[in-house]
């Protein structure tokens, strides 16, 4: 579960969402990508480890 501040407006929370998971996972943002769920709470995210 990932917790975020910022309002649901304009893909901001989708992007901090984003951000937390690529920095837990320790790869850049561009390799993690929202598959299913953008405008709901529950998420499917992609992460490619590849460097």
């Amino acid at each position: 579960m990932v917790g975020v501040k910022a309002k649901p407006k304009h893909g901001k929370a989708n992007m901090e969402i984003i951000k937390k998971i690529a920095k837990y996972f320790k790869v850049s943002s561009s390799n993690v990508r929202i598959i299913a769920g953008f405008t709901s709470r529950k998420k499917i995210v992609e992460i490619s480890l590849r460097r």
